[in-house]
């Protein structure tokens, strides 16, 4: 009498366990980077390929701050969709850009004006080293239009609940498993689309 094989139930009670393997700790990094408690983020932005109905060629990143999401791009019609965090300056600037630099643990520079506001962030103006602490977190990627760096990112975060939300400062950042596979897939060159979006209510106050 043979034996049926054990099923294997997700580790989070009523979560896709592709999803629990996909957001799992990642110990290879050169910072282990810790599994994602995915009770706290809503499924919606789970990493997941879809339908994406868009002129924008593949491989085209697009980004949509206003409903926290960003798309890359695929062949026939489809595209892999990451959920995002958006801070007020993620809604500053929209148009097209290029990633002319990406960064594996980047170290995390504050503007001058961050500093200002935020004094205890001076022993960090000539830079915040890599680490699970650095807000830039896993990796990033930078936008240009030209040679001009328009000072937006695309980039990891070491607060996962961020997910979702619009936060007062910082551009647009993924979490860290996301934004490493992220990063895996497009080269520099890459043609970044931001598209508008208003201004939330409770930002337009800060």
């Amino acid at each position: 009498m043979t034996q049926s094989p054990p099923v294997i139930e997700s580790a989070v009670p009523g979560i896709d366990p592709g999803f629990v393997r996909m957001y799992a700790e990642i110990p290879s990094e050169r910072f282990p980077v810790p599994a994602i408690d995915l009770v706290k983020i809503d499924p919606q932005f789970f990493r997941r390929e879809i339908a994406y109905d868009t002129p924008e060629e593949p491989g085209t990143i697009v980004v949509d701050p206003g409903n926290h999401f960003l798309f890359l791009v695929r062949p026939e019609g489809r595209a892999i969709r990451y959920g995002v965090g958006v801070g007020r300056d993620g809604f500053d600037w929209n148009g097209r850009a290029t990633i002319r630099r990406k960064s594996e643990w980047p170290v995390w520079t504050p503007p001058a004006e961050m500093i200002k506001r935020q004094p205890e962030l001076e022993k960090y103006r000539n830079g915040m080293p890599p680490g699970l602490d650095n807000p830039l977190g896993a990796r990033a990627l930078y936008l240009y239009q030209g040679d001009r760096d328009t000072l937006y990112r695309i980039h990891g975060t070491n607060d996962p609940s961020s997910i979702g939300l619009s936060l007062s400062s910082g551009c647009i950042r993924l979490l860290n498993q996301d934004i490493i596979d992220l990063h895996s897939r497009v080269p520099l060159g890459t043609k970044v689309v931001v598209l508008q979006a208003d201004m939330p209510a409770d930002l337009a106050a800060l």
